[in-house]
């Protein structure tokens, strides 16, 4: 076992995108041609891509690549030419961190030729139709299901380091996988943390705001000193970063539960709005009103 297993007991967001957060296609404001997907060496042989949809991680080396999410199938294409830029190999891997749309919608491309890798409620929910804000999810195709699950960990040996997959139970969704690269000293923690952003919390799909706040809190003491982490959405981040969400979440979470315990309206407490120092943390999908609306329901459901 490696340490990590030891320790356990204003963002321009586009339309698409949008949609894209909450597990459905992206409708083409943004053409394939516009998307560009820019590649950061995190440390070590991993390293970070963004484009469209959630952040992806990839380990490149000798063994080949793991790849940590897969954003949509529209730009698997560009997303291979990054890897392949990045020193390629064949990809062996694919592991979703959640059943999001833009963390699994390249599956059904990768999966042809990579296995994929996800928490059993990842797979539940991938085969089968869901519906997210009155919308209908289809279920994917046989080539985007995961083919290894797993109830609360696994590892994979490659490229030097046994990588780590742990569930992290009912934060951001009942699927959640935190990826830890021991060696790289890296965590990709998929959408538990969004970085310098209001989270969305499918409270549909198994998550809980308190239980986030939890799990956040468990990842903090099993992170390593100097560690790079890799957030679902938002920049390359520090541990710096990840204690202040943690504070986001404490602190946004106690005004609304006073105001909740004071006998006020969720309208009032929308109207009293959170602590200034919180207001760049709204932005144009998870606003500060919705971001109460939704520690709100999850406080009192």
């Amino acid at each position: 076992m490696n340490r990590f297993i030891k320790v356990l007991p204003v963002y321009t967001v586009s339309f698409g995108l949008l949609l894209a957060l909450v597990g459905h296609s992206a409708q083409a404001q943004d053409t394939e041609e516009e998307i560009i997907i820019t590649s950061t060496h995190v440390a070590g042989n991993i390293y970070m891509l963004q484009g469209y949809g959630g952040n992806i991680g990839a380990s490149i080396g000798e063994d080949g690549i793991v790849l940590i999410d897969d954003q949509f199938a529209k730009v698997a294409e560009k997303i291979t030419t990054a890897l392949d830029s990045l020193g390629g190999g064949k990809l062996r891997f694919v592991l979703n961190t959640h059943w999001h749309g833009d963390h699994t919608g390249g599956n059904e491309i990768f999966g042809k030729t990579a296995t994929i890798v996800a928490h059993e409620n990842v797979r539940k929910r991938l085969t089968v139709e869901q519906k997210q804000f009155e919308r209908v999810i289809p279920a994917k195709a046989k080539e985007g299901w995961p083919v290894i699950t797993f109830s609360s960990s696994l590892s994979i040996h490659f490229n030097g380091e046994e990588i780590e997959v742990i569930h992290f139970p009912h934060g951001h969704t009942d699927g959640d996988a935190v990826i830890f690269f021991p060696e790289s000293n890296v965590i990709h923690t998929g959408d538990i943390m969004f970085s310098g952003m209001f989270p969305f919390v499918d409270l549909d799909h198994g998550g809980d705001v308190a239980l986030l706040t939890v799990d956040v809190e468990k990842l903090i003491e099993m992170a390593p000193e100097g560690v790079k982490i890799i957030p679902g959405h938002g920049p390359l981040s520090t541990i710096d970063e990840l204690k202040l969400y943690l504070t986001m979440l404490k602190e946004t979470s106690a005004t609304i539960q006073a105001g909740i315990d004071s006998g006020k309206t969720i309208e009032e407490i929308q109207a009293a709005g959170l602590d200034e120092k919180w207001s760049s943390w709204n932005w144009s999908f998870i606003t500060t009103e919705k971001w109460i609306a939704t520690v709100h329901r999850s406080l009192t459901q």
